[in-house]
């Protein structure tokens, strides 16, 4: 595939002048109240629908369900009945927090838990670093470093994961059209709006038992924790009067079998040796400085031994055949007139900072504490899967492709960062200050580039009516990069051309799964 370099790279950041940096707020996801969710619609050839890991929505069997006549059906009846009835107010509480769209909710949690865990372990006293370790990950410091790369990847395994979940799912629901248990019974209130879903096998359940499974692999000092969430959501479902115990049953059949599949994906997937050792490190920049005469220098002090992740570029793609088939082309050489060129506008932009670019830097930075450049587009995709009305199998296929999109051009872009190993602007330019934190890996091409140009492409996909404002984002968060100081002009403009080639290959996937 190739890259568009642009021409002139003024023009590509004069189409900023427009956006309002104000979009959206940065907080964490806010945990609004969603119990009068009504989907705007169900959906009901979603079991048709081809998933990621499994082969059909069938590979997974569940039982055969009771009839509604039947009276072990009628026994569930009334358990339910009494277990939606006389709430205290924690299990009060717990309906209205849960939803009928709980692919929100996990959402929600696992980017807190990104944001929790997105700490760069520092120093020792004598100077050396210790990295996390996945064999103890209560030893100091904690395990994971939830850093871009890690997150993309848990998101992409939670999502994956609840969207084949949920195509299985809605195969079983209108292959036995078990109606809700409300139909069946009208004494039996609901929590939620009645959006005439069939209950068996119950959507709810696969989500739960998926994301704790997913969540508790990605981030294990949280097992306990993510149980109870999982547990609270399993109880509300009868709370609220939506399940009896024959739906949640299955529904966890489900959720235990694609989690397996997903975490066994995630096992071998080269994630494992992402962070390599020094001597494999320097091997990697010694190749570069061979093949171009440059590489990239730690600046910190004490320096650290390794780059982030030098091995995150050889990880399993979901999409993209190989990694050589979207990298993008060498960078211009120090002292060429297109680098010169970069020099001067790198410190016009220092040199004459405005409040706007100051801002704009500081609202995509996305740092250390926060839910990093892909959770900020997971954000995104939260607020306009509420505000189409999405149900929870098309809000899990939002976020399905998002993160697998993000994960490949992230694969990408690491792929680009060590193979050509180019300085960052601090490493050349003399006496040269950011306005933002340096990174601990190579300048090209940028990651919050190609991460955003990856999602917005795919934001814009799902939701097209929109997709000015979300190229409009994209193009922002290169910039943002610009304005504080850490990358070259070029490792924006043709990330984002990266970000925008590597999503091509997940929409391409997307346009034939057979939900449009």
């Amino acid at each position: 595939m190739s890259y568009i370099r642009y021409a002139n790279f003024y023009f590509f950041f004069a189409l900023l002048g427009v956006l309002i940096i104000s979009s959206c707020e940065k907080d964490l996801p806010t945990r609004a109240d969603y119990s009068d969710y009504t989907f705007n619609k169900l959906d009901e050839n979603g079991g048709a629908w081809k998933p990621v890991l499994l082969d059909s929505a069938a590979q997974i069997a569940i039982p055969v369900p009771e009839d509604v006549t039947s009276s072990a059906y009628m026994d569930e009846l009334t358990d339910l009945r009494s277990s939606s009835s006389n709430l205290t107010s924690e299990q009060q509480e717990a309906v209205a927090y849960w939803t009928n769209n709980p692919v929100l909710r996990w959402n929600e949690i696992a980017l807190e838990l990104v944001a929790k865990y997105n700490l760069i372990p520092g120093p020792n006293d004598d100077g050396t670093y210790t990295l996390p370790n996945p064999a103890d990950p209560g030893a100091t410091p904690n395990f994971p470093f939830a850093h871009p790369p890690y997150a993309v990847r848990a998101l992409s395994y939670l999502s994956v994961a609840q969207f084949d979940g949920l195509i299985s799912a809605w195969h079983y629901k209108y292959l036995y059209n078990r109606p809700s248990p409300s139909i069946t019974d009208n004494t039996i209130a609901t929590a939620y709006a009645d959006n005439r879903l069939p209950s068996y096998p119950s959507e709810g359940a696969v989500v739960a038992v998926v994301s704790r499974e997913i969540l508790t692999a990605m981030f294990p000092l949280e097992a306990d924790y993510l149980a109870e969430k999982a547990r609270e959501q399993m109880e509300s479902l009868k709370w609220a009067g939506v399940n009896v115990n024959s739906d949640i049953a299955a529904g966890e059949m489900i959720g235990t079998g694609i989690s397996a599949l997903a975490k066994a994906r995630a096992a071998n997937d080269g994630m494992k040796f992402a962070q390599c050792p020094k001597p494999v490190s320097d091997s990697i920049k010694a190749a570069a400085f061979a093949r171009f005469g440059w590489q990239w220098d730690n600046l910190e002090v004490p320096a650290r031994p390794v780059g982030l992740t030098p091995l995150f570029g050889r990880v399993q793609l979901w999409n993209i055949p190989t990694v050589e088939e979207v990298r993008p082309p060498v960078p211009p050489a120090p002292g060429s007139a297109e680098y010169e060129a970069d020099v001067v506008l790198l410190e016009n932009y220092a040199d004459n900072m405005t409040t706007e670019w100051r801002a704009i830097a500081n609202f995509w930075q996305d740092g250390l504490g926060t839910y990093t450049p892909p959770g900020h587009w997971n954000r995104f995709a939260k607020e306009y899967s509420i505000k189409y009305s999405l149900n929870p199998l098309r809000t899990a296929r939002v976020f399905a492709y998002l993160n697998m999109a993000m994960m490949d051009g992230g694969i990408s872009c690491w792929d680009a960062k060590y193979y050509y190993h180019y300085p960052r602007p601090i490493n050349l330019i003399p006496d040269f200050k950011t306005i933002a934190g340096t990174p601990n890996f190579p300048s090209y091409t940028s990651g919050h580039s190609v991460f955003s140009a990856a999602g917005a492409e795919v934001m814009t996909y799902m939701f097209p009516e929109e997709g000015s404002i979300f190229r409009d984002w994209a193009l922002e968060a290169a910039i943002s990069r610009v304005y504080g100081g850490i990358h070259w002009s070029f490792d924006a403009t043709v990330g984002t051309q990266q970000g925008k080639n590597c999503a091509a290959y997940t929409l391409a996937v997307a346009q034939a799964d057979g939900a449009d």
